[in-house]
């Protein structure tokens, strides 16, 4: 791999608090949509990384987030 297509971005990591924890990747640009979702059990956790086509993550459902800037429980 070329070092020029690594993507350098910030990571976040999911971790379900319950089953059915959904979580949706939102598209960059000058049209916001949904471009991948996944789904979660409790005890499951998800590693995800902002990139180049990811430019926000929306998290439905009971999960802990954890960041470089610290850790989020959703309601």
């Amino acid at each position: 791999m070329n070092d020029s297509n690594v993507v350098q971005a910030e990571h976040i990591v999911i971790k379900a608090l319950e089953n059915g924890v959904t979580i949706i990747g939102l598209t960059r640009g000058k049209d916001t949509k949904f471009h991948h979702t996944e789904k979660l059990d409790q005890g499951e956790v998800m590693i995800a990384q902002f990139t180049e086509d990811t430019s926000a993550i929306k998290i439905r459902g009971r999960a802990t987030v954890f960041t470089k800037h610290g850790t989020i429980d959703t309601m």
